[in-house]
């Protein structure tokens, strides 16, 4: 043969193969993956909603496949950014409270460590807020800066892409202000039934949905981009919103409209096989949750799939039979304590509020800049919301039960309706079934679980593993008991206060604290409790016990309590949460503790001005370290 056909036919051959290595028909997809934040289904044009044109989705849907039953785990950022980079349930490992940064042991893997591992030159622009520390998964992505143009232009010849395109013009600071030049008509905005219909929460629609435009416009760049590389026909396009939101009650709530998510994927032509439906265009109404997706991804890489890694694979080649219900969980978020679980079917959702002291409303700086928080909180005050537009701002029932298809807003709580019990004990079986399984950990209040995991200087992920440590399903039991609100199981709850485990502790005071007055006679054990956990200095313990003593009728002895913890140097925001969770009740004891004072800046000084109470501002003292 010819030297020179030779060559071309070698040089045809290499190119072929390293066409192949990228996008075969068999084998690796490109993969970019799209996220918005904190826009909810509701916000989509192909998903019913009315307040935002969202065309470049809406095409995307026509070109792709839309699902329709796409749920968060998390409602809020952080540990939904946590539960997808490790594959695990961040109940699982300790990182479900904003802002945690709790350590991970060596033995958790992460979904780009894997795509690295399966050839893939990996891309992430440019969201890394995994809220956790140790390990580092960012060493893991090849290119991690926002010009997402350039994101796979690095790679090898013929290597696959794996590209996360983060979109920040929907978050939910993009809601905070007034109405600008380019807003939406607030007139034509349709609210959700429990938000009340007043000039601030429509101004507040107009400016948010306006922001949802700004980031479909993005999303049609992104999609532009790719086509002028020439990479449309050979990748996998990937979008979905982190979680829910973003007016107040859906974001950081497990409410549909906090948890159910637009996802849309487009599989080009060649890996026709992977489609879910027959033809693009059509909606595919198998459930996805978002525990689903690292999993997913990796799988669709032809990675190797840690057995860490929780979920099911819902995409691809080796496609996992599909869950029959999501699982979804809620800890703190910023300084807000909270702690609540959710399962769900595709109609039927769950909820179990394990600080149903704790209003959904409750008073959260970063969501009160938004113009409408503030305006809902002060109709309520001001006793004009009914019982829809008012049960934000009230303390919660123990649990929930909601029809979604009937009720996306889930204001209609169906817990006693005696036609839905058997689905509700299947749902209260499966939501206990998923805690054990994922060692939730969130049945020991935060800094009690930290606590325990660096006393035994472990990290929460394998503190809570063994049960020796963390009995898991003791807690449970004993939580279920409390949430009951039965005067029959006082006697238990007293018992729980001479229990040598804090965690039974806690859960015997929120026993006691839902019982209200009947809870009296155990105010005895409540100030010996109060002093054993002052002199040990235990998170939790004796704030909640101080709060029982104190509004069960020994205020005198109440308000010697919380004005120790004051002056105490236990740290934490549990004291600040007590005082606004009591409302209009604490003013004369912050008045009494504060008043006049010099207070640092900060949650407390917040719940205090919030009460009316007079205080000052301390000056920080200037540190010469601070002036580099």
């Amino acid at each position: 043969m010819n030297k020179s056909l030779i060559i071309i036919a070698a040089a045809l051959l290499l190119g072929s193969l390293a066409s192949l290595a990228a996008n075969p028909v068999t084998g690796q997809p490109n993969i970019l993956w799209i996220t918005s934040e904190d826009n909810g289904v509701k916000w989509l044009g192909c998903y019913g909603g009315e307040n935002a044109l969202t065309p470049n989705l809406d095409q995307l849907a026509k070109e792709g496949f839309r699902y329709t039953n796409c749920y968060d785990n998390a409602a809020v950022c952080a540990p939904t950014r946590s539960t997808w980079i490790t594959g695990m349930h961040a109940i699982s490992t300790g990182t479900q409270a904003m802002r945690s940064s709790s350590a991970v042991p060596e033995q958790v893997t992460f979904y780009n460590q894997q795509l690295q591992k399966a050839g893939y030159y990996t891309s992430n622009c440019t969201k890394t807020d995994y809220n956790l520390r140790g390990l580092k998964p960012g060493k893991y992505w090849n290119h991690s800066k926002s010009d997402y143009t350039q994101s796979w232009k690095n790679r090898k010849k013929g290597q696959p892409f794996f590209t996360v395109l983060n979109l920040g013009d929907s978050h939910e600071s993009r809601a905070f202000g007034n109405l600008k030049e380019g807003s939406k008509d607030p007139g034509k905005m349709k609210l959700r039934s429990y938000h009340p219909d007043i000039p601030e929460m429509r101004e507040t629609y107009a400016v948010y949905s306006s922001s949802v435009e700004k980031m479909d416009e993005k999303v049609g760049k992104a999609i532009a981009a790719l086509k002028e590389d020439g990479l449309y026909e050979d990748t996998i396009i990937i979008y979905n919103s982190d979680h829910g939101g973003v007016l107040p009650r859906s974001k950081r709530f497990l409410y549909s409209s906090g948890i159910h998510c637009p996802l849309i994927i487009r599989i080009p032509e060649k890996w026709k096989k992977w489609w879910p439906a027959e033809k693009p265009g059509m909606t595919v109404d198998r459930m996805v949750s978002f525990i689903d997706m690292p999993k997913t991804w990796v799988s669709l890489a032809q990675g190797e799939v840690p057995d860490v890694f929780q979920g099911t694979i819902f995409l691809g080649d080796k496609l996992e039979p599909e869950p029959a219900y999501h699982f979804a969980w809620r800890g703190r978020a910023d300084q807000r304590q909270d702690c609540a679980r959710l399962t769900r079917d595709k109609r039927y959702a769950y909820h179990k509020n394990y600080a149903p002291f704790a209003p959904n409303g409750q008073f959260l700086p970063y969501m009160h800049k938004m113009k409408a928080t503030g305006a809902w909180e002060k109709y309520h005050k001001d006793g004009k919301t009914n019982a829809v537009t008012g049960r934000f701002f009230k303390p919660r029932v123990s649990e929930e039960f909601y029809d979604n298809e009937k009720d996306f807003d889930n204001v209609i709580n169906l817990i006693n309706v005696p036609e839905h019990q058997a689905k509700i004990a299947a749902l209260k079986a499966e939501m206990r079934r998923q805690q054990l399984a994922c060692y939730d950990s969130g049945l020991l209040p935060e800094s009690l679980r930290n606590n325990r995991a660096k006393a035994n200087n472990m990290t929460t992920y394998e503190m809570i593993r063994d049960p020796k440590l963390y009995p898991l399903e003791k807690y449970l039991d004993i939580a279920d008991l409390a949430l009951a609100r039965d005067p029959a199981n006082l006697a238990t709850f007293k018992e729980c206060l001479s229990d040598p485990d804090e965690g039974m502790q806690y859960w015997g005071l929120i026993g006691l604290l839902l019982l209200e007055d009947k809870a009296v006679p155990a105010l005895g054990n409540l100030k010996l409790l109060f002093d054993q956990s002052m002199s040990k200095q235990t998170p939790y313990v004796p704030y909640f016990a101080a709060w029982i003593i104190y509004r069960n009728g020994d205020k005198s002895l109440g308000e010697k309590l919380f004005t120790q913890l004051a002056n105490s140097k236990m740290k934490g925001h549990t004291l600040a949460n007590i005082f606004d969770w009591m409302g209009d009740d604490a003013k004369p004891l912050l008045n009494k503790i504060y008043k006049g004072k010099n207070l640092e800046k900060g949650f407390l000084s917040a719940v205090i001005t919030r009460a009316g109470v007079d205080f000052t501002i301390a000056t920080k003292k200037k540190n010469k370290n601070n002036d580099r």
